[in-house]
């Protein structure tokens, strides 16, 4: 495994750490060939319920690395950084049926906000900001960031942030909703891990299910995700965690959910 990605599995929540800090964890074509095996093979491991994505260092994730695009012997091209590198993470974060939980320990920057904001729950430091960088050097926002950020806080502030460029403070992300959580940094790992450990002992299949009916939710009419739900519903009543939730809920216990 490359060092730029760092992956530890424990109490069935895998943490994948960025790991070039001293380029604030931004991407470079290895690191971000590295995330997507790592996501791949914690999709269809058992042995991972849950998912976290944190960086080592002061920074979350600062985006891409400019050296790369700026060295004419290392320089992929735009077009293949965003179709072999960025889209494919996001598409990862998005259809992986277990709960993925963006870290945010320090700055989220470009590319490295957006991922964040792709994310089932964003979690984020006091120390965390967040700030769509592209205009800053002429270009547009990508990684989906103009999918996602208008949903999350509305066409106005989207515009004015991608736009300008403005820096966002965590407490403000979670004013905007851009954020579940604003955590002390004394308490940050604790609480982290506490979530991460709690989401990987709830029922697999259904937050899987939850999460294919959110990504719908985006494009679907009312009566189209009417129908999903009833399809959906029907799946999740025929699992081995529906029959022990239903089972605990009678024997009045706490249930004990296998994920499937």
């Amino acid at each position: 495994m490359s060092n730029s990605i760092l992956l530890k599995i424990e109490n069935k929540v895998a943490y994948i750490i960025l790991n070039r800090p001293d380029v604030f964890n931004s991407f470079n074509r290895e690191m971000a060939l590295s995330l997507q095996k790592i996501l791949t093979d914690c999709s269809t491991d058992n042995a991972v319920r849950a998912i976290v994505i944190t960086g080592n260092g002061k920074a979350f994730c600062a985006g891409q690395d400019l050296k790369e695009v700026t060295d004419p012997d290392l320089n992929p091209g735009f077009r293949k950084i965003l179709e072999e590198h960025y889209n494919p993470i996001i598409q990862l974060i998005r259809t992986i049926e277990k709960p993925i939980i963006a870290v945010v320990n320090g700055v989220a920057a470009g590319a490295g906000a957006n991922i964040a904001l792709a994310c089932d729950i964003v979690l984020a430091s006091e120390n965390a900001s967040f700030i769509q960088a592209f205009s800053k050097i002429g270009l547009i926002p990508d990684s989906a960031g103009t999918f996602f950020l208008p949903r999350l806080i509305g066409f106005q502030k989207a515009s004015a942030l991608m736009m300008l460029g403005d820096k966002v403070s965590s407490t403000e992300a979670e004013q905007l909703g851009m954020v579940y959580k604003v955590i002390a940094p004394e308490s940050f790992t604790e609480e982290v891990n506490k979530l991460a450990e709690t989401l990987a002992e709830m029922p697999t299949k259904a937050i899987g299910l939850t999460k294919r009916l959110l990504n719908q939710s985006m494009i679907n009419n009312l009566e189209n995700q009417l129908a999903l739900e009833s399809d959906l519903q029907i799946e999740a009543s025929s699992s081995n965690d529906y029959k022990e939730g239903v089972t605990a809920f009678v024997e009045k216990r706490k249930p004990t959910f296998n994920g499937n």
